[in-house]
């Protein structure tokens, strides 16, 4: 078993030094990763529902709550640590231009010493914030898809073409490239469609919450259909408090369990200062190890 940190670009850690602080912590603490999140905007008195809560609003205080970019906060963590992968948990791919983003991600791999990035995707629900970027928000899932197709693309080949609905391109050197050609992307999401998508065309699955059987069972289908092994999609889980019921989901086929560091989407926070973060380590990672 693995673990994440998550949620940890928020709170007290969208800031420069503590971030670094942390990220640190982590590394030495075992943690394999650590994992942001995104909006670039919260639009005010948005009437979308949010997902993770009964009340469907994120919750008191976080429309102006800030969100650092997460790429640029990664890069910002990854010069400061060696070997904790660098995950997204999740970017709204859909709202993105996947060029700059297949530019920006391969850099960021490539300045951080290769293999260490994990492109968590997943499709948006907030409509009014697709509004504010000019993104049609209805066919988001039919972009991501395409998308995802786009960057490989542009990671893989010498010279990179693409003709799709959304996006194309011909003949095109996108460079620095990442070694062995490719980025893991980890398709997020606690619906039947995310489980289907993460099947079609994850090198991972992480649904927002526990470890839903029913999801699972749909990924792998989605996977068999499509030629895949399923049994090669990592599964990333949120992690439980209690070290039996993690040895469950290992027993599950999961592969990592994710930690709260700060409190959101309705999760509290399971460690919350770099010297938890430590203490964790000892008291849970190293039964695992």
């Amino acid at each position: 078993m693995r673990f994440g940190l998550r949620y940890a670009s928020l709170g007290r850690y969208s800031h420069g030094a503590a971030a670094v602080e942390l990220a640190q912590a982590a590394e030495a603490a075992g943690f394999d990763s650590i994992w942001t999140v995104e909006h670039v905007v919260v639009p005010h008195a948005y009437q979308s529902r949010y997902p993770y809560s009964a009340s469907g609003r994120m919750g008191s205080g976080l429309e102006d709550f800030p969100i650092p970019d997460p790429l640029i906060w990664l890069a910002f963590i990854a010069s400061a640590t060696r070997t904790l992968k660098l995950g997204t948990a999740i970017l709204i791919l859909p709202q993105r231009n996947p060029v700059i983003t297949a530019k920006a991600v391969a850099t960021l791999d490539a300045m951080a010493g290769g293999g260490r990035v994990l492109l968590g995707i997943g499709v948006g629900w907030l409509a009014e914030e697709f509004a504010a970027l000019g993104v049609p928000f209805e066919d988001r899932g039919a972009r991501t898809e395409e998308y995802v197709a786009a960057m490989r693309a542009l990671w893989k080949e010498e010279r990179a073409s693409f003709r799709g609905r959304f996006v194309s391109f011909d003949q095109v050197f996108c460079r620095p490239q990442p070694p062995g050609h490719r980025i893991p992307i980890i398709v997020g999401g606690d619906t039947a469609a995310a489980a289907r998508r993460a099947g079609r065309l994850g090198d991972g699955y992480f649904p927002a919450r526990d470890a839903p059987a029913a999801l699972f069972d749909e990924m792998r289908r989605a996977a068999e259909a499509a030629g895949r092994d399923p049994e090669a999609i990592e599964i990333t889980v949120s992690a439980p408090t209690e070290p039996a019921a993690i040895e469950a989901l290992a027993r599950r086929g999961v592969a990592r369990v994710a930690v709260p560091v700060s409190a959101a989407a309705g999760l509290p926070a399971q460690v919350k200062t770099p010297d938890d973060v430590l203490r964790y380590g000892k008291e849970m990672i190293a039964r695992f190890r």
